[in-house]
């Protein structure tokens, strides 16, 4: 039986709501209650890039990446919705920012012209835990700082993060940023539409969001995804267990065969000892996370 509204966590209806065509009102909502702007500088026009516009980065394939998003100064956005959180997740997202500036370098274009960019990213869990960071709110904001007397500058790469597991659940959702935190935790589990969220934008994202407006394909293409975030959690979980005991590496090694095992993708006798002769825990842990729905060995091993 169907829940009310799908999990908005998941690629797939995170995707849903936010990055298509008719749904770009929600999108310019969501930037504007994530980044608080005044009315002078409130985005007002967002263009969805085409996927051969998107950098090649595997590890970004299931969020949406640059996303431009036009304001009062012409500041793009790129915007992402992150489940778990994996090793060098900061240094992927510093990346993806870094990336949509210099992309903008082409057909001629010179420094004086790029656009500024800022990274938005919701994250289903802390990425500065509370124990060691409690000075860092549920929606905090980067940017560059001068190390001696303090000035902001450099602003040309910002960055924002909304960590839904700081969110105060002991009182209702106020602000727009607290909404749409109480959204994303809490709409797969709605039986009726909130009083808190009874209201524009909360109520277009709840539609999209509706369980019984998808069709057979989309249905199940939601389950996959909810699976795969799944299967990855048991997988990193395994790798981390097996890593306490046997090394990492091994762990990881261990996992990429299972999960590659499981979806009947076998290892060649060349692709094993490739496996087996990986000595970096970062690539090994892409190797895990592409195995997931990589549609091959050699796919999964890139």
């Amino acid at each position: 039986m169907r829940p009310l509204f799908a999990d908005p966590k998941t690629d797939f209806v995170f995707k849903r709501i936010f990055g298509i065509e008719e749904h770009k009102p929600l999108l310019i909502a969501l930037l504007n209650g994530l980044l608080e702007l005044d009315e002078a500088h409130r985005v007002v026009e967002v263009e969805l890039l085409s996927p051969e516009q998107r950098p090649p980065v595997q590890e970004l394939k299931f969020s949406i990446v640059d996303v431009k998003c036009v304001d009062a100064r012409g500041t793009r956005y790129v915007v992402e919705m992150q489940v778990l959180n994996v090793e060098g997740f900061e240094k992927r997202v510093v990346y993806n920012v870094a990336k949509a500036y210099t992309g903008q370098l082409q057909g001629g274009q010179v420094y004086p012209d790029l656009d500024d960019v800022i990274g938005v990213t919701v994250c289903d869990f802390e990425l500065w835990p509370r124990r060691e960071a409690p000075q860092v709110p549920m929606l905090s904001r980067w940017r560059m700082q001068e190390q001696h007397g303090g000035a902001r500058g450099l602003g040309q790469l910002q960055f924002v993060f909304l960590e839904l597991p700081k969110y105060d659940a002991s009182r209702p959702p106020r602000t727009a940023v607290e909404k749409w935190a109480y959204f994303f935790r809490e709409a797969s589990n709605l039986q009726v539409v909130p009083e808190v969220l009874a209201e524009q934008p909360y109520t277009g994202a709840l539609e999209a969001a509706r369980a019984a407006g998808f069709t057979e394909e989309e249905w199940d293409a939601y389950i996959r995804a909810g699976m795969a975030i799944q299967d990855e959690r048991g997988a990193l979980s395994l790798a981390r267990k097996e890593g306490r005991a046997e090394g990492l590496q091994a762990g990881l090694r261990a996992s990429i065969r299972k999960v590659l095992g499981k979806r009947g993708l076998a290892l060649s006798a060349q692709q094993e000892a490739h496996l087996e002769g990986c000595a970096d825990t970062g690539t090994l842990e892409r190797w895990l996370d592409q195995s997931l729905t990589a549609a091959s060995a050699t796919e999964a091993l890139r």
